[in-house]
């Protein structure tokens, strides 16, 4: 009787320090670059991508960081010139979910500005209590003022959506044009019950345990496309590796936290904010639509809501649509540009 209680004893101080491991913080990791870059609005600290990275895209993009707080740099993709058009993305992916539907702009023309959200892709990875929606809005934030810029078209998906907004609110003469993909900007009123695998990854230590070790998740995100064909080998590690060769994985399961679940949570105020803010824009807009994304798919009448005058383009593509409909997202953009500019 006495080995089997010390045996148990042993068990549970064992569960104790794997839970405390496994839901740790999460160090802030700093990336440091490799030169300059001078643009017209000031001097950057340029980053050379890794080989996996630059084998996605083109010599024509430039690579740097913008250092929004001491130690913590967001990474910066862009390509051509012109009229500056901002592109965010969301979770758990970086700027470069955009490279096809650049391929397809006029780049004579505009600008294209694709920063990559904190703990994602090549910018500072940070610990969890530190995603929050306020502090992703205002670290974009701070990449738009500190590029000077005085006007935008931007297109924003996923967090993206939330993130690019509430930025964009911070600096609400900027906006000149825009094009939403799945998406959203409504705070929620009341509870709403979750869906299982959101309960599950809201619960800590299982939450960490699924996300952060058993589950690739980056080898899994073509299960929410249209065509699973279109998330490949490659582009998991494009935007899966920075996280692993970091040594910090927190941003993903943290994203997946701040999605408000109900009027209490945390991310609220700010979504509220947003929401305020895109009901009183009045600029061309245009939406392009992933219909067979199991999570957001069934957002497009809320979308609507919010802009009733803007043309829809329905698609068969899932959550990552910038990875299966790129020409029609370009193509929305394009006539967005050529609406404003």
């Amino acid at each position: 009787m006495k080995i089997i209680l010390k045996a148990f004893v042993l068990i549970i101080i064992l569960i104790i320090i794997f839970s405390i491991h496994i839901t740790r913080d999460g160090e802030i990791i700093t990336p440091v670059g490799k030169g300059i870059l001078k643009l017209d609005s000031g001097t950057y600290e340029a980053f050379p991508l890794p080989d996996f990275a630059s084998r996605m895209i083109d010599i024509d993009y430039k690579s740097y960081f913008i250092e929004v707080e001491s130690g913590f740099k967001i990474h910066v993709l862009e390509k051509g010139q012109g009229f500056p058009v901002f592109l965010m993305h969301g979770n758990p992916t970086s700027g470069f979910l955009y490279r096809n539907i650049v391929n397809n702009l006029p780049l004579e023309r505009v600008r294209i500005i694709m920063p990559s959200l904190m703990g994602l892709g090549f910018s500072s990875k940070i610990p969890a209590s530190m995603h929050t929606l306020e502090n992703h809005i205002r670290w974009i934030n701070i990449v738009l003022t500190e590029l000077n810029l005085t006007e935008v078209i931007y297109a924003g998906q996923d967090w993206g959506g939330p993130i690019g907004m509430g930025a964009l609110s911070l600096s609400p003469n900027l906006l000149k044009g825009a094009v939403l993909l799945n998406t959203g900007f409504i705070a929620p009123r009341i509870k709403s019950d979750l869906s299982p695998a959101h309960a599950i990854v809201k619960t800590p230590v299982i939450g960490e345990l699924l996300v952060e070790k058993l589950l690739p998740i980056f080898e899994r995100l073509g299960r929410v496309q249209g065509n699973p064909a279109s998330w490949t080998e490659e582009l998991a590690e494009l935007y899966g590796e920075p996280l692993i060769r970091s040594g910090n994985f927190k941003a993903p399961l943290a994203l997946m936290r701040m999605v408000p679940d109900g009027p209490d949570h945390e991310s609220v105020p700010a979504m509220i904010k947003i929401e305020e803010y895109v009901r009183s824009l009045k600029i061309p807009t245009e939406i392009v639509w992933g219909m067979n994304d199991p999570i957001l798919g069934k957002a497009l009448p809320l979308m609507q809501k919010n802009f009733p005058e803007a043309k829809v383009t329905k698609t068969n593509a899932g959550h990552f649509l910038q990875e299966e409909v790129s020409i029609e997202i370009a193509n929305a953009l394009k006539r967005v540009i050529d609406e404003v500019i």
